[in-house]
């Protein structure tokens, strides 16, 4: 089966074409949106490590290695689409237009950082594992339902394919014609669990076939087959296509979380082979003429400067009412719940 699904690339490790007939379909300001937004959330990453390493942020989920898969993807988007994410697809949400600073607030545990700007329609990211399939599902019926052309892209792991909700979100968006994307990063780990235990396919676009819905293997680090397999699934379900299944092999350079520890699961050896996807880019567009030393180095300062007020933003805001956890839950908070509240009130006042 997993030569039925061979990975699709447009660029090579050492950044040259090879599907010439692509080379039409990159245009200069492409290139650059990718080499921008890949290089900007990159820089998040390493920032919201350094502030975990500080205790300035709560335990965080790195996503460095798979900038590709999360710019390509979320670039393909329309503006007025519906993007479902995971815990680790903060670079998507940046890229499709969240808010930095609220970035980071969710980050620091704060309610705040769940709400998305006005006119995007960006979920907050799913912790459960893969409970936003189904909601991707829904949110894109009802767009159908409503008329529209607009679709929904879900983004999962390759753990996430274990879940029910990922086999009953399948299956409801391909019974119901649903313009959904359902769009795997497969890193080849589920926190510790290698690929080859999560499941006895030899990949996940396969799965999609059991569903009679179209399927794709791609490079998740070649930033132009990811862009433009995801564009062609859109277009496809903004016409009445119906939805498609994305796996993008990638590859996480670091831990599951900062609470991880990947050495002792992953042999020291694996991975090192994989060219990162940002220097990947950065070949093609040396070996293509639409790099520019000045130029980036500017674009570099601009996102540094960004990320260091956003920090400072983060880090002014007022102090969190605690009681938000308690009264923000059920309309009518029950017996048990109260008590523990009036507890930690009293607690609060012996401090």
């Amino acid at each position: 089966m997993e030569e039925s699904y061979p990975i699709k690339q447009v660029m090579d490790e050492a950044g040259n074409l090879v599907d010439a007939e692509k080379k039409p379909l990159i245009k200069q300001e492409l290139v650059q949106q990718g080499y921008y937004h890949m290089y900007r959330i990159r820089a998040f990453d390493k920032k919201a490590k350094s502030l975990q390493r500080q205790g300035r942020i709560g335990t965080y989920p790195p996503f460095e290695g798979q900038e590709a898969a999360q710019v390509g993807s979320a670039l393909a988007l329309g503006p007025d689409d519906w993007l479902f994410p995971t815990y680790r697809d903060h670079g998507a949400m940046l890229t499709f237009g969240a808010d930095m600073t609220r970035t980071f607030l969710y980050w620091n545990g704060r309610v705040e950082g769940c709400v998305p700007p006005a006119n995007k329609h960006i979920f907050p990211a799913a912790v459960p594992i893969a409970t936003q399939i189904p909601h991707a599902v829904g949110a894109s019926w009802a767009e159908k339902r409503k008329g529209t052309t607009n679709i929904a892209i879900a983004y999962f792991g390759d753990g996430a394919t274990s879940e029910g909700d990922f086999h009953e979100g399948l299956n409801f968006a391909s019974v119901f014609q649903t313009p959904t994307i359902f769009f795997n990063q497969n890193n080849g780990y589920a926190i510790s669990v290698p690929f080859s235990r999560q499941t006895n396919s030899k990949t996940v676009a396969q799965k999609g076939n059991a569903y009679d819905m179209p399927s794709v293997r791609v490079d998740g680090n070649d930033f132009f087959a990811v862009y433009m397999e995801v564009e062609a699934a859109v277009q496809r379900a903004r016409v009445g296509g119906g939805p498609t299944l994305i796996e993008a092999v990638t590859w996480r350079k670091g831990a599951h979380t900062t609470a991880d520890d990947p050495s002792k699961y992953r042999p020291e050896e694996q991975g090192q082979d994989v060219v990162d996807p940002i220097h990947r880019l950065e070949l093609f567009m040396k070996n293509h003429g639409f790099w520019d030393e000045k130029q980036m180095e500017n674009q570099h300062t601009v996102i540094a400067e960004e990320i260091e007020a956003a920090v400072l933003a983060m880090e002014s805001y007022p102090k969190a009412n605690a009681t938000d956890m308690f009264d923000y839950v059920f309309a009518n908070p029950p017996k048990q719940l109260l008590n523990q509240k009036n507890a930690y009130l009293q607690l609060l006042g012996g401090e």
